[in-house]
């Protein structure tokens, strides 16, 4: 593994590199609102994508690096997650597809960056569809609006929602709730074997 600093017009985002010994692809991975990276489903998700051959970036956010609870606003979170893509794309991971990801918040960023960072699919765990208790509160857009490839994992009795599959979107449910720590292993069977079949075609 190893460790970068990336300069984003909102603070230092953090990077963590875990690379395969034959990248075929990258898959950029972003934290929930009030975690870090090393969430277990985020974990498990990173150790599938290196078996399937994919290099792994672990994005912490600046609010995150800067020691910050609370996250920043969405157009700050999108603006500094591109700054990572393009010194990525840029740099290690030069002339491989990308694929965005990353659980909660982190997906909803990866979904809503997914067209100007020019993304291969879209990988999302436990994407909140909705505030618990407030479905009134739709964010099923931001999944919507993402025309790659999407894998989404969610949790059986999320409080956060369950999207449905459609066009371009797989969903997988696993036992457990939003934290997705019921069924790691399922986790990462699903998420290696939706690389296997979304990169065969473009790596």
């Amino acid at each position: 593994m190893s460790a970068l600093e990336v300069d984003t017009p909102h603070g230092p985002a953090r990077v963590a590199l875990h690379c395969a010994p034959e990248g075929r692809a990258g898959l950029l991975l972003g934290h929930g609102a009030g975690g870090g990276v090393s969430a277990p489903d985020l974990v498990a998700a990173a150790q599938s994508a290196r078996r399937a051959g994919v290099h792994v970036a672990l994005v912490e956010q600046p609010y995150r690096v800067a020691g910050r609870r609370t996250p920043a606003p969405a157009h700050q979170l999108d603006a500094a997650w591109l700054a990572v893509v393009e010194y990525l794309g840029g740099g290690v991971l030069e002339g491989l597809p990308l694929v965005f990801g990353g659980r909660s918040s982190g997906a909803r960023v990866a979904c809503r960056t997914a067209d100007d960072g020019g993304a291969a699919a879209v990988l999302c765990l436990a994407f909140p569809v909705h505030p618990p208790g407030k479905p009134d509160k739709d964010r099923l857009p931001e999944l919507a609006g993402v025309e790659v490839p999407v894998l989404v994992v969610q949790g059986e009795r999320d409080p956060f929602g369950q999207p449905e599959p459609a066009p371009h979107r797989d969903v997988v449910l696993l036992p457990g709730d939003h934290s997705l720590k019921g069924d790691l292993d399922g986790l990462a069977r699903a998420v290696g074997e939706w690389l296997e079949r979304v990169l065969r075609p473009i790596s």
